[in-house]
């Protein structure tokens, strides 16, 4: 692998857990950048208008209570994250702390959770991206014919791969090619946000909006969700919605200050994500209401996107605007969404649990140039196939994610417990920090994946689709990770020496890093024993 300089960077390298170089250019992102790509991934206008029906139909006028308690496994998962990033920061994340605490089979499969969610993703961010971009035609030309265009398949799945080609050369030019794209799209995004909350309540606080609800306390009560099945459903869209601040740690090789900057990104961009929610979900709520005709956030027909059908009456002629920010946003975050995948697969071919190809690297711009291209080609795939097969598939595909997203924060959450174990004797704040609170959040993660998969069997959860009598959610969510096994035990035939540990052996946290929460005191380091 070269790491060869270009016109972008200074031509340094990084280093990740092993003390080797992947041939990623350091010290190319700062604090703000790092929040900024951040939100960015998790994309606050596209999730919301992708999430917010689906999540009151789970849980009704409970939104506001669900959104904080999704807020709180990723609040304790973060602080997981942050000291395991202190301790080992390296680009594959998941996958590698994964395997230094609990051996290559559960890494492997964690690094496999990261890439299927991602995959996912990328596929329903180029979904949305197409339908504002022809509604936003539709609204600037006043043909509301062109909005129909989004309908017809092969002009749709046209569209999504040119979306999907740019956002992968962007990406492919590297992390300062990206945050000046980032910088742009995510100002204007939070600006029309901020900007459709103010309008919405100020139609509520005159009384012209349709519902004109007053704001109630027991909207913020989660124990008054009718059934656990339904909270469970609840809080694993509302973990969608957080999801994508961890891309601050797959930077972290790329980052200024790795081992302190990306977890203190993390929280910074949680703790922006949740105030912004919280606003939005109180202004629709209070705006609309949770029935089920007219506007309500009951209403079947228009759940699968809130703000094209709630833009107009909230904004009048700038509703164009709301248009313009989902389709930045599903646009900016279809782009930054390539570091997760691009990285994890740099890494896991870095550490022989893939084809060495993975972990080239391009000279110019010290990128993961296969590996992004990889990741494109098959989301690209992955889409046009359900886009032809069921448009109600980029509906279940939300669900499936937050699964998906369920399972491998949990497996990295109590990778954090479990490397730390033997810290925390006579140190509180050690164990407070990188036991407790992880795995907490972790267990939380965990249960909220088991009981929706098992949920998601029922062929009328999620669209309503089924297969051989099973729901199309439970056949997403688990059959991808039924095939991660089969590509795993194929990858264990012809790449033995990482499954036996040798490429990236087992280790345990033998003191707390000085940059974690809880730190033993200054001047300690991180060591590992080898189990």
């Amino acid at each position: 692998m070269s790491g060869a300089s270009g016109p972008q960077g200074t031509g340094s390298q990084a280093t990740g857990a092993d003390g080797t170089s992947k041939g990623l250019g350091s010290g190319r992102v700062g604090l703000l950048g790092s929040v900024v790509i951040g939100v960015s991934t998790i994309a606050p206008a596209y999730t919301l208008t992708g999430a917010l029906g689906p999540t009151a139909s789970a849980v009704g006028d409970h939104l506001p209570a669900i959104f904080l308690v999704g807020f709180v496994p990723m609040l304790l998962v973060a602080v997981g994250y942050r000291a395991l990033n202190s301790a080992m920061p390296d680009s594959g994340t998941t996958f590698t702390w994964s395997s230094r605490a609990f051996g290559p089979w559960i890494g492997w499969m964690g690094g496999w959770g990261l890439l299927a969610a991602t995959i996912l993703v990328l596929s329903n961010l180029a979904g949305i991206a197409v339908d504002f971009l022809y509604l936003m035609l539709a609204q600037l030309t006043g043909d509301d014919s062109l909005a129909d265009l989004a309908a017809n398949v092969p002009v749709n799945v046209a569209t999504c791969l040119v979306f999907m080609a740019l956002a992968c050369w962007v990406s492919y030019r590297g992390l300062e090619a990206t945050k000046v794209v980032q910088y742009v799209l995510v100002t204007f995004q939070l600006l029309v946000l901020v900007w459709f909350c103010v309008a919405a309540f100020g139609q509520v606080a005159d009384g012209s909006a349709p519902a004109a609800l007053a704001l109630r306390a027991e909207w913020f009560d989660p124990f008054g969700v009718g059934s656990f099945s339904a909270f469970a459903a609840g809080v694993s869209l509302s973990v969608f919605i957080y999801w994508g601040w961890d891309v601050v740690l797959t930077m972290n090789e790329e980052t200024q200050g790795s081992r302190t900057t990306p977890g203190r990104a993390a929280l910074a961009t949680i703790a922006l994500i949740v105030v912004l929610y919280l606003a939005v979900a109180l202004a629709v709520l209070t705006f609309s209401g949770t029935g089920e005709e007219g506007l309500g956030l009951g209403n079947a027909d228009i759940q699968e996107n809130i703000f094209a059908a709630l833009a107009g009456p909230v904004m009048g002629p700038a509703a164009v605007l709301m248009s313009l920010a989902v389709l930045a946003s599903s646009a900016a975050s279809l782009q930054s969404t390539f570091i997760s995948p691009a990285r994890t697969l740099l890494a896991m071919g870095h550490y022989g649990a893939l084809p060495p190809r993975f972990a080239r690297i391009v000279p110019r711009f010290q990128s993961p140039g296969y590996a992004t291209v990889v990741a494109g080609v098959i989301a690209s795939v992955f889409y046009a196939v359900m886009r032809v097969l069921s448009e109600d598939v980029l509906w279940d595909t939300i669900t499936a994610l937050g699964m998906m997203v369920c399972f491998y924060y949990g497996v990295t959450a109590l990778a954090c417990v479990w490397y730390f174990r033997g810290t925390w004797r006579g140190d509180l704040r050690a164990f407070l920090t990188t036991g407790l609170a992880p795995g907490i959040g972790g267990l939380l993660l965990l249960v909220f994946f088991v009981q929706t998969a098992v949920d998601s069997t029922d062929p009328s959860y999620g669209s309503g689709s089924q297969l051989f009598g099973i729901g199309l959610v439970f056949l997403l969510g688990i059959g991808v990770l039924a095939l991660g096994v089969v590509v795993m035990l194929a990858q264990r035939l012809r790449r033995p020496a990482f499954f036996h540990g040798r490429t990236l052996p087992r280790e345990r946290g033998t003191t707390v890093p000085t940059t974690a929460p809880g730190a033993s005191a200054p001047g300690s380091t991180t060591e590992g024993a080898s189990q």
